[in-house]
């Protein structure tokens, strides 16, 4: 895709100038609080985002201080998906698939905290981590099937633990949801529409801070069991569909509507179909429903 950023981060004067990073890392009473910090695309799920929170997530591993992880966003978006204006690859898929396992298999508990929009591949991130709290401003939406794509990769992480008739809604229709259905169907752990998660985690990280580094490591391979068979039987495969998927025409098609600002074809159809112009104007949420704009390359799309 050309019509999106062609670069991770932010352009420097200087050409020679080490780029800011997009995942920023920060220490204080055992906790490590990583920060999604790649504004220009709604903290899309760039090749350079991806590994950079992979090193964070190894670093935090190692280092014998952390008892936990706290994963959190600048700006309103939490994370918007896939970045559209890197071409489809099947490294990419791959990548996607060994981010999410990197969650799922770190010794110590994830925390998400969610302020913001998430779409697509940012629920895989979710469905990762171990306990997730949504405050004010969470929306929530699997926008791939209105693309010409499905949610293949982050399914191994979200299926073990979504209510499957939920899934099954929200998979199909692209529909918007708030925090309060998220913790409902199992998305999110703890809701708090009127609130900032903040205070909802506190006791959550306070609890997590007195768990001992054996206590947490052993009982978090008793939760995250089915969820690593999930990635032992499926992960190759599903990496291979999300590759296909995403170099299809219909995907192409959709993911150019997309930053084009228009309805794909089959939209167009569907609306010649009902005696409707076929030219009609893409309403709100079909060309904006990944909480970033078309110009920023993420449309929420997944792997």
């Amino acid at each position: 895709m050309t019509d999106g950023p062609t670069t991770d981060g932010p352009l420097t004067a200087d050409p020679t100038a080490v780029p800011m990073p997009l995942v920023r890392s920060a220490f204080a009473r055992g906790i490590t609080t990583l920060t999604l910090d790649s504004p220009h695309n709604r903290n899309a799920l760039s090749t350079r985002l991806v590994a950079e929170l992979r090193e964070a997530l190894a670093a935090a591993g190692r280092d014998d201080r952390v008892r936990a992880v706290l994963l959190t966003h600048t700006g309103t978006t939490f994370c918007a998906g896939a970045d559209l204006s890197e071409p489809p690859s099947a490294s990419g898929a791959a990548g996607l698939v060994a981010l999410l396992r990197s969650i799922v298999e770190l010794p110590k508990p994830v925390v998400a905290r969610v302020t913001g929009h998430v779409r697509a591949g940012g629920l895989g991130l979710l469905g990762a981590c171990d306990i997730s709290a949504a405050g004010r401003g969470a929306s929530f939406a699997f926008t791939e099937a209105r693309l010409g794509l499905a949610p293949a990769v982050i399914s191994m992480p979200l299926l073990p633990r979504l209510d499957r008739r939920a899934a099954a809604r929200y998979y199909l229709t692209g529909e918007r949801f708030d925090a309060a259905e998220a913790a409902r169907i199992g998305l999110v752990t703890i809701a708090d529409p009127e609130g900032d998660a903040d205070g909802a985690l506190a006791p959550v990280l306070e609890g997590l801070r007195r768990g001992s580094p054996q206590g947490l490591a052993e009982s978090k391979r008793l939760v995250t069991a089915d969820v690593l068979r999930a990635f032992d039987r499926d992960g190759e495969a599903l990496a291979a569909l999300s590759a296909r998927l995403f170099a299809s025409e219909e995907a192409r098609e959709g993911m150019t509507a997309f930053l084009e600002r228009r309805e794909p074809v089959w939209v167009r159809e569907t609306a010649a179909d009902a005696g409707a112009t076929a030219d009609a104007a893409p309403d709100a949420q079909a060309a904006g429903d990944a909480g970033a704009t078309p110009d920023a390359g993420a449309a929420g799309a997944s792997r």
